[in-house]
């Protein structure tokens, strides 16, 4: 009987576990893989049209990449320049959203405060996240606007004489921008540093506290070092929001980049390919020239932090 045992096959499973993991691999081929090579491809083709006449598709090789990276009669660049808008409204609001978001990690999650309602707190400061950035950007739009509530409360305040137009300057739209994003984001990466603060091992704090270890010392010499991992993926993935900025800029300024284009970021430059002269070649060069920086940028941000940690 025993040796009957031996010689029987045995079950193997391993089948299902490529089962169930088929359809994320199909569903990203079609609907990710594919579209990517298919930009690429795009990318060196002039395709557009020309009112109702279409161009192409005709083979221009690197002509779009060369376009892109052309200065304009005034010397500018638009590629460049609208990559520098965004990332100055993503750095002007990603500073205040990790020092506070980093502030209320340590103090939700501090054994020795123990704070009272944290769940309250925590469910406050993330909704907005929970709320769609066009519907956010159009409440914001009708605050700022010339006959609206915050106007009207300078004016009857006697603040400022007459209604003042925050969206036709530079400044105050870069900053109504870029707080919006903080609003909007601060309160995700709370959650997601406190869930790095949790996951450090608690026997460490305890240790320090018993050799007399202020709390200064202990964030800075425990807490931020062992956070680094998670305060990159954090930090990271805060960079490809604010090179991929789109929804918010695009309400506030109207899909104008108003002032003078000084709100209009890259993705609204690759809208404005799709949308109005469906010029498939361009856009495509511009993505793949996004996703090179991206990479790019992410790798350095990933090694400048990881320097950090790997000692």
């Amino acid at each position: 009987m025993a040796k009957g045992n031996k010689h029987r096959k045995s079950v193997s499973y391993a089948k299902w576990a490529y089962i169930f993991i088929a359809p994320f691999f199909i569903s990203y081929i079609i609907f990710t893989l594919v579209p990517q090579a298919l930009t690429v491809y795009n990318s060196f083709f002039e395709n557009y049209q020309n009112g109702l006449q279409q161009i192409g598709p005709n083979f221009v090789g690197l002509g779009n990449y060369v376009k892109l990276l052309t200065p304009d009669k005034a010397g500018t660049i638009d590629f460049l320049r609208y990559f520098g808008n965004a990332m100055g409204m993503w750095i002007a609001g990603a500073i205040p959203q990790f020092l506070i978001a980093l502030l209320l990690a340590v103090l939700f999650t501090s054994a020795r405060l123990n704070l009272k309602g944290q769940g309250i707190a925590k469910t406050i400061i993330y909704m907005p996240n929970l709320i769609m950035a066009s519907a956010f950007s159009m409440l914001i739009f009708a605050l700022f606007s010339n006959v609206g509530p915050i106007n009207k409360w300078l004016v009857a305040s006697g603040i400022i004489e007459k209604s003042f137009d925050f969206l036709s300057y530079k400044i105050p739209v870069r900053t109504i921008i870029a707080f919006m994003n903080f609003i909007m984001w601060f309160g995700n990466t709370t959650i997601v540093l406190m869930a790095g603060i949790m996951g450090i091992d608690q026997s460490l704090f305890e240790s320090a506290n018993i050799d007399g270890a202020n709390s200064v010392h202990v964030f800075f010499d425990i807490t931020l070092p062992l956070l680094m991992p998670i305060l990159s993926y954090a930090l990271i993935t805060s960079l490809i929001g604010g090179i991929q900025m789109f929804d918010v800029p695009q309400v506030i300024s109207n899909g104008k980049g108003t002032p003078n284009m000084t709100s209009t970021t890259v993705i609204m430059m690759l809208n404005n390919y799709l949308s109005t002269s469906k010029n498939y070649g361009m856009a495509g060069a511009l993505s793949v020239m996004l996703f090179i920086i991206t990479g790019i940028l992410s790798m350095f941000v990933y090694r400048m932090l990881a320097k950090q940690y790997k000692k």
